[in-house]
């Protein structure tokens, strides 16, 4: 699978602006209240500057400083490492902050920076840890829709040749399904339903590959059920042409003609100018037959499901 922009859709490091700490007394959130994972780090039209002891940062004299860093320090020192693209380090600072100070507010934003940090430097494993860590921790933050997207993503980004485990892709699709059912609307549900086309299609060749290969082998009701998926799950993909000729070759090949000639129908009815229909098309005629749809068939039915027809 090619690789992402680490932009993930324009949703992450546009303008890196690490936050202005003066004697530790206090932070320039640039944005944070605003709303978004960008916030965190990106520069924001409003900017709001917000005095420890006012809930989101933890006064240094707080502290003792024998045991822990200022919270500002350390979260400071986080996105610094960011801005210089060392996403290992940046990821360790944002893990001291929520370990040195686990119940102020920047613990919880420490966390989703940990996930971003990880994902920049492509630890997949680790994004997608930090990530469920962030959502059982914190299921209804204001960047939970973020923190799934993250974990969607990272799956996706692991999807490998079609030759390979069909894991990672699945895994892809769930997630980015889940994020497109629960966050309609947003940007992060657009990304991930154009994604999941992707992954769908990557699903469905590897479906084609393992049909192709027990039909070689002349295992063509184990063919079938391969391709039978392809029509069932992955109908709208761009392997369902071929789906459908390799459906009328291994019917032809059982000599179950008329499932044959209704898979040619339904090629022809639906992709009439496919170099697979007049494959299809010859093929049958060659053995005087002709494509004829049968309304009870399983193809047929297969086809009403999703159409509606």
């Amino acid at each position: 699978m090619k690789k992402l922009n680490k932009n993930i859709g324009q949703l992450g490091l546009a303008a890196m602006m690490a936050v202005a700490v003066s004697g530790c007394s206090s932070i320039d959130t640039s944005g944070l209240s605003s709303g978004g994972i960008g916030d965190y780090f990106t520069g924001d039209s409003k900017k709001t500057s917000v005095s420890t002891g006012s809930g989101d940062a933890i006064s240094p004299d707080l502290v003792a400083a024998d045991e822990t860093e200022p919270v500002a320090k350390l979260y400071n020192a986080g996105l610094a490492k960011m801005k210089d693209k060392q996403y290992r380090t940046a990821a360790k600072k944002f893990a001291e902050v929520e370990r040195q100070h686990p119940y102020s507010s920047w613990a919880t934003r420490a966390l989703i920076m940990q996930a971003y940090s990880q994902y920049q430097r492509n630890a997949y494993p680790e994004t997608i840890n930090a990530s469920k860590r962030f959502l059982t921790l914190h299921p209804g933050h204001r960047d939970a829709a973020y923190a799934h997207y993250l974990i969607a993503v990272s799956y996706y980004e692991q999807i490998g040749e079609v030759t390979r485990d069909a894991t990672a892709t699945q895994q892809a699709l769930d997630s980015l399904d889940e994020v497109a059912r629960r966050f309609p609307g947003t940007t992060y549900a657009r990304d991930a339903k154009a994604k999941a086309i992707l992954a769908r299609d990557h699903l469905a060749g590897k479906e084609m590959e393992v049909g192709r290969y027990y039909q070689k082998k002349k295992a063509h009701l184990a063919a079938i059920n391969r391709f039978k998926k392809v029509m069932t799950d992955y109908q709208t993909t761009s392997h369902t042409p071929e789906a459908l000729y390799r459906l009328t070759e291994t019917y032809l090949a059982l000599g179950v003609r008329s499932e044959a000639q209704t898979a040619a129908a339904v090629l022809g009815h639906n992709y009439p100018n496919s170099i697979w229909y007049k494959d299809a098309y010859a093929l049958l005629t060659g053995q005087g037959l002709s494509p004829e749809q049968n309304p009870k068939s399983w193809i047929s039915k297969a086809v009403s499901s999703i159409t509606g027809g």
